[in-house]
């Protein structure tokens, strides 16, 4: 009796599928591309010389390769946003207005730990002299901090 009991313990051990939350990396996206290529160039031979049965696959295969790179880029978005944002706080102490450019805001509203400081990995221009990316709930201000004003505004930049 003990013996099966410890048989159907190790099979459920090893039968019992692990849960590995794999990390995206920029590297494995471009390694996406390059198959998502590759599979569009066996179609198009496929289509020149192949049968049905076999442009049919290939077109499967690339369906797969652009599902797979999709599912692999929006795991990445997710880990970067995360990455960027999990021990600041950017829920302001006051309610959210809706700016505009050319509006003078208070200095309340540009403090230090509302400042963006990495707007390269955003995909933004640098911000002029004087001017710095503040964060205001999930939209993105860039704001002159000399005068208060409002220079540009990125509504729903953070979704």
């Amino acid at each position: 009796m003990k013996k099966h009991i410890i048989a159907l313990l190790a099979a459920a051990t090893v039968l019992t599928p692990v849960a590995v939350q794999a990390k995206t990396t920029p590297q494995e996206l471009r390694r996406d591309v390059r198959e998502i290529r590759e599979e569009k160039q066996d179609l198009r031979q496929a289509k020149r010389y192949g049968t049905r049965a076999e442009i049919r696959d290939a077109r499967s295969e690339v369906r797969e390769a652009r599902q797979e790179y999709r599912e692999d880029k929006q795991d990445y978005r997710r880990q970067v946003n995360r990455a960027n944002y999990r021990a600041a706080r950017f829920n302001a102490p006051f309610r959210y207005n809706s700016w505009n450019t050319g509006v003078r805001m208070s200095s309340q509203y540009y403090g230090s730990r509302y400042i963006v400081n990495n707007h390269a990995s955003q995909r933004l221009p640098a911000p002029g002299y004087n001017q710095r990316y503040i964060r205001h709930y999930n939209d993105l201000l860039l704001v002159n901090i000399r005068s208060g004003h409002v220079v540009r505004v990125y509504r729903g930049f953070y979704w």
